[in-house]
C-alpha cells in the first residue's frame, strides 16, 4: 500500500543549556486512506513531529516524506495537496464564515467551492455570521473547513476537539469520518483515548520524544494480556493488603496501585470479583468504590508509562 507519510530516524533538538531533545529517533509510516493517531501527554514530542511534517519546522536530522515528497524540494507541491488545522487557529473576527472560506480557497489553484466546504462542516446557517459570533465548536468546525477547502489528499488535525463539549466533539468526529470515507488520509493528534479508538485505524503512542508503542487500538489493548479492568479503593492503608495474594487470583494479569487506589487488568472479572471481595472481607477491609469496565487505550498508556495520559507535567520536550 502506498505511503502518505514516512518518517525515518527523525530528530529535533532545540538549542539551550542543556539542549532540549524534543524528538529522538522517530520512525513511522502512514498508509494512504487511513486515519493515523498520534497520542501522548503534553511534552511527548507529538506536536513537534507534526510541525515538521507540516513544513512549519525543519528537522535537526532524519527524513520526513509527505505524499512521497520532501519539504526541502517540493514545498509548493505539498502545500497544494494537504490541509492543516492547528491546535489554535486564529481567524479574522470581522470576516464572515463565507468570506473566510473564500479567502482560504483563493490560496489554492484548485479545490472545492466554499459553499460546499461550509456544508461539509454543517455551518450553512452561519455563512453570513462574523467569526467572532461563533461558538467554540463552530469555530473549530470552521477551522477544519479551511483545511478542507483546498480538497486535500492528506489532512493534519492537531487536537481538533480539545476543549469542546461532547456534542461538538461528535460533530467533528463525523466530519473526519466522512473525509476518510473518500479514501483520503488523516493524521490526528489527540488527548482523548475514546476519540482515537473510534477514529483511528492505527495509533502511535509518544513519550519523551519517542514512539513507545504502535498498532491498531484493538492490538494495543490486547497487548495488555487482559480485556477487562477492575478499579477499587479502600478505606484503610493499602499496606495491609496482600498484593501477591491478589495477583494469584486466576486471570489477574496486572496490579497497579497508588495509595488506597487499585487497578487490576483481568481476563474474567466474574472469576476475580468474588475472590477479591472475599479477601477484603477476610481482612476486615471496607471498599470505598468498585467499578469494572473494558480495557482501553488509556490502560495501555498507564501500563507502558506508569502514568495517565492527562499528566500535564509529563515529559520535557516542547
Amino acid at each position: 500500500m502506498p505511503s502518505a507519510i514516512r518518517c525515518t530516524n527523525l530528530f529535533k533538538t532545540y538549542p539551550g543549556k542543556p539542549p532540549v531533545e524534543a524528538v529522538r529517533g522517530i520512525n513511522f509510516e502512514v498508509n494512504v486512506g487511513e486515519c493515523y493517531g498520534v497520542l501522548g501527554p503534553n511534552g511527548a514530542g507529538k506536536t513537534t513531529t507534526i510541525e515538521i511534517l507540516e513544513g512549519l519546522s525543519p528537522p535537526t536530522s532524519g527524513e520526513a516524506e509527505v505524499l512521497s515528497m520532501s519539504w526541502a524540494k517540493d514545498a509548493n507541491a505539498i502545500r497544494e495537496r494537504i490541509g492543516v488545522s492547528l491546535q489554535e487557529t486564529q481567524l479574522s473576527d470581522r470576516l464572515s464564515v463565507g468570506e473566510t472560506l473564500q479567502l482560504f480557497r483563493s490560496f489554492y489553484r484548485s479545490g472545492v467551492d466554499p459553499d460546499e466546504a461550509i456544508a461539509r462542516v454543517s455551518l450553512q446557517e452561519k455563512k453570513n455570521a462574523w467569526v467572532k459570533t461563533l461558538s467554540g465548536g463552530q469555530k473549530q468546525r470552521l477551522a477544519v473547513a479551511t483545511a478542507l477547502v483546498g480538497d486535500p489528499e492528506l489532512i493534519f488535525l492537531d487536537e481538533p476537539t480539545t476543549g469542546l463539549d461532547p456534542s461538538s466533539r461528535r460533530e467533528l468526529w463525523e466530519i473526519i469520518e466522512a473525509f476518510k470515507r473518500e479514501g483520503k488520509t488523516v493524521l490526528l493528534t489527540t488527548h482523548y483515548m475514546e476519540e482515537a479508538e473510534r477514529l483511528c485505524d492505527r495509533v502511535a503512542i509518544f513519550d519523551s520524544g519517542k514512539i513507545i508503542a504502535e498498532g491498531s487500538p484493538a492490538e494495543l489493548i490486547r497487548s495488555l494480556g487482559a480485556e477487562h479492568v477492575i478499579e477499587f479503593s479502600i478505606d484503610q492503608n493499602h499496606e495491609i493488603m496482600d498484593d501477591e495474594l491478589i495477583r494469584s487470583i486466576p486471570t489477574v494479569d496486572r496490579l497497579d496501585k497508588s495509595d488506597s487506589q487499585f487497578r487490576l487488568t483481568v481476563g474474567q472479572p466474574h472469576v476475580v470479583l468474588p475472590q477479591l471481595i472475599q479477601q477484603l472481607a477476610d481482612k476486615g477491609i471496607s471498599l470505598s468504590s468498585l467499578t469494572t469496565r473494558h480495557a482501553s487505550l488509556e490502560d495501555v498508556f498507564v501500563s507502558l508509562t506508569g502514568r495517565h495520559l492527562d499528566d500535564e507535567n509529563a515529559g520535557k520536550a516542547p
